[in-house]
């Protein structure tokens, strides 16, 4: 195995599968998950979400296990057995005591080469998701989330619900499941990353053992296209809520981007927590919103970075002013260095104490590989954070904050209100 840090080891398979482990000898825990190189994006229009429909599939049974048995074994040793979908990628994880990962390996590697896809099973997990996409439909801030999405990214895959919709879930059958998981779950497609207390020739053994036979799969690369982002502008009148739900997206960099940090940085600063810009001023001083931040969204080719608000129908408006008013000031002031420091020690502190945490460096590992050019310490990403300049934050939120670029969805109340794009000039 090949040293690519002085903690972490990498072996690429000849089929294509990359192994990637961390010891942390420090640990009693384990964490390992097996990464699929395959999200919605992947999807072809008309199956809109069976990325996600094979991930809950795969738990339903294996050839080895029925899916009590897949349930039982992880819980009975103590053990976290999870996974999750998305845009890119889809992830099955579990984290157990060391001596146990020979059997959380035997598990996962069940769900990702073994699953049986029964009919009567494929049945009721739609009548499950149909439900999931109604449960989603009742949560305003996640239609919100979900319309804007499906605008900034309009006409490509990255704007497509992960969970699908009511028309593409009816059509999944097990013909369609087996289609997309031969080429999806295949070992040039898969990436296995593991950290704590793990001894990474042993896990090789492992992995050889169990995917060493297996072949490559070609599979087209559907969604590869770059997207293109869309400013648009959206109200959606449920007069039954209280609240009306605010979300607003500006184009961003990708996830390897080189100014990412400071793009990291920006967002920090600009609503990333209880000291930001927008929580201090919308919530604290004019008591406006009990809910209000800004996040970052980087994918392999692009990125946004969106802003939401939870505020009555009066203050609509008012919270619109002050979310450009924030954008302006940052456009037109460079960040205090008193400022640009905090958003620096907060960003470190949290980088330092989440890795602490198995899981988090396992996931960490499965991002570096699959998304960056190389594995980075924390010592690199901390001087990286450190290197950033006050006007080179400046610089970003000129090119983000751009009022022509600026899409915006409002769900709720909202009789009569019209949204302009005169409210985001900036």
């Amino acid at each position: 195995m090949e040293n690519v840090t002085p903690t972490i080891v990498r072996q690429v398979l000849p089929n294509g599968l990359v192994l990637v482990v961390e010891p942390m000898p420090h640990a009693r825990s384990v964490s390992i998950g097996m990464w699929l190189r395959a999200g919605s994006r992947r999807e072809p229009p008309a199956l809109n979400g069976i990325a996600h429909f094979i991930e809950h599939m795969v738990f339903k049974g294996t050839e080895r296990r029925s899916a009590e048995q897949i349930a039982r074994e992880v819980d009975s040793v103590g053990g976290m057995l999870d996974a999750f979908t998305s845009k890119e990628a889809t992830c099955f994880n579990s984290r157990v005591l060391d001596e146990h990962l020979p059997l959380a390996f035997d598990v996962l590697s069940d769900l990702v080469l073994r699953p049986l896809f029964a009919p009567e099973d494929i049945a009721k997990e739609k009548q499950v998701i149909l439900e999931e996409i109604r449960m989603e439909e009742d949560n305003p801030e996640a239609v919100a989330h979900e319309v804007l999405t499906q605008n900034f990214w309009r006409g490509h895959p990255l704007g497509w619900p992960i969970i699908g919709t009511r028309a593409t879930v009816r059509r999944f059958d097990r013909a369609s499941l087996v289609d997309c998981f031969r080429p999806w779950y295949s070992p040039n497609n898969l990436v296995i990353t593991a950290a704590g207390h793990v001894v990474p020739e042993k896990l090789l053994e492992m992995v050889e053992a169990t995917f060493g036979g297996r072949r490559r799969v070609r599979s087209a690369s559907a969604g590869s296209r770059p997207p293109k982002t869309h400013a648009r502008l959206a109200v959606r009148n449920k007069p039954a809520l209280e609240q009306a739900h605010i979300t607003i997206a500006v184009p961003s960099y990708p996830l390897g981007h080189p100014r990412r940090y400071a793009a990291s940085l920006l967002n920090n600063i600009l609503g990333g927590g209880m000291s930001s810009r927008l929580f201090q001023n919308i919530r604290e001083r004019q008591g406006l919103a009990y809910a209000v931040f800004s996040e970052l969204t980087p994918y392999s080719d692009a990125g946004m970075l969106s802003v939401y608000a939870g505020t009555g129908r009066r203050t609509v408006e008012r919270v619109l002013r002050l979310v450009a008013e924030e954008f302006r000031r940052m456009k037109q002031e460079a960040v205090s260095e008193e400022e640009l420091r905090r958003a620096k020690d907060h960003l470190k502190g949290s980088l330092v104490l989440s890795l602490e945490s198995s899981g988090a460096r396992m996931s960490s590992l499965a991002r570096q590989e699959m998304y960056l050019d190389r594995f980075y310490t924390i010592k690199e990403l901390q001087t990286a954070l450190d290197a950033v300049t006050r006007e080179e934050v400046q610089q970003i939120a000129r090119e983000f904050f751009r009022p022509e670029q600026i899409a915006v969805t409002v769900v709720g109340p909202l009789d009569g209100f019209r949204l302009k794009r005169d409210l985001l000039a900036c």
